[in-house]
């Protein structure tokens, strides 16, 4: 647990540090005069500068903070004759879906469990838990490998960063541009302005809140339909079977994820809180939706 707020604060702040580098490039270059940012054109520069960023941060970070933070150990030279045969089997469908070789790592953790990361399709990492090798037969593993590289190779990391760079984008600007006018109503017409108030600041803090809830719906929505696409790839890679078997390995058992939040949408068993923000869909669900494309 310590290891994985470390990890965050430590992320948060370079992610924020390097961010404010780049408006005050961006300031210095003269697309925004420095002091308040009076244009509407200006805020929502600055707006997609740190929404965009810190999502494409993320991103480009992704393999080493999933590593770092599960304790995966990238299989490298396989050491028995399940890692060399995890490792046959990623490289088969990697294959066959036309993507370059991803890494393929095991992690520690008593919940099935696998994820699929990485910056692009060519440089992803696919991760699959102690339990769940523990958990599953062969041919169910063999299924949820196959709905990772189908992840990888649909690009839902990358479509998952733009969304979330997107809805970043519209909360800092919407919450800046509320902000805006509860501080001129609050002030009223007369009154010199020279910067916020006091008004401005508690709206944009309280809106941030408000619309963040609702650009965190967004994506969770966004996130439990590539988990049927996902889903319908690794039926079509190991076979449809084997994919409901292994959905149904994983609705037996309700321990849940423990994967960082970071991680948990691209995990196969997800979660989050309540239906309108969860990561992925009820696991019956995900069944009946195979079955029914059969």
């Amino acid at each position: 647990m310590f290891k994985r707020i470390t990890l965050f604060l430590v992320t948060n702040l370079a992610v924020m540090v390097l961010l404010s580098i780049v408006w005050q490039v961006v300031v210095a270059s003269g697309l925004v005069p420095p002091g308040l940012l009076g244009g509407h054109g200006n805020l929502l520069i600055f707006a997609a500068v740190f929404g965009f960023g810190g999502s494409f941060i993320s991103l480009l970070g992704s393999k080493f903070i999933a590593k770092w933070s599960t304790g995966a150990k990238v299989i490298e030279q396989p050491r028995d004759e399940v890692e060399a045969w995890l490792v046959q089997t990623v490289q088969r469908q990697a294959q066959q879906v036309g993507i370059g070789m991803p890494e393929v790592a095991i992690f520690d953790s008593p919940q099935p469990n696998a994820f699929a990361t990485g910056a692009s399709k060519n440089n992803a990492l696919v991760a699959v838990s102690t339990g769940l090798l523990h958990a599953m037969k062969r041919d169910e593993v063999e299924a949820v490998l196959g709905h990772e590289v189908a992840h990888v190779a649909n690009g839902d990391m990358v479509t998952l960063t733009l969304i979330q760079g997107v809805v970043n984008t519209f909360v800092i600007f919407l919450s800046r541009i509320i902000g805006g006018l509860v501080d001129s109503f609050l002030r009223g017409k007369d009154e010199e302005r020279s910067g916020g108030g006091i008004g401005y600041f508690v709206t944009v803090i309280v809106c941030e809140i408000v619309l963040g809830l609702f650009a965190s719906m967004i994506v969770a929505w966004f996130s439990r339909y590539r988990e049927f696409r996902a889903d319908a790839g690794g039926a079509s890679l190991a076979g449809r079977e084997k994919m409901i078997n292994a959905l149904k390995r994983l609705a037996a058992d309700r321990g849940g994820s423990d994967l960082p939040k970071s991680l948990t949408a691209f995990g196969i068993n997800g979660g989050g809180l309540g239906r309108f923000f969860s990561s992925h869909p009820p696991i019956e669900d995900r069944i009946r939706r195979l079955a029914e494309a059969a």
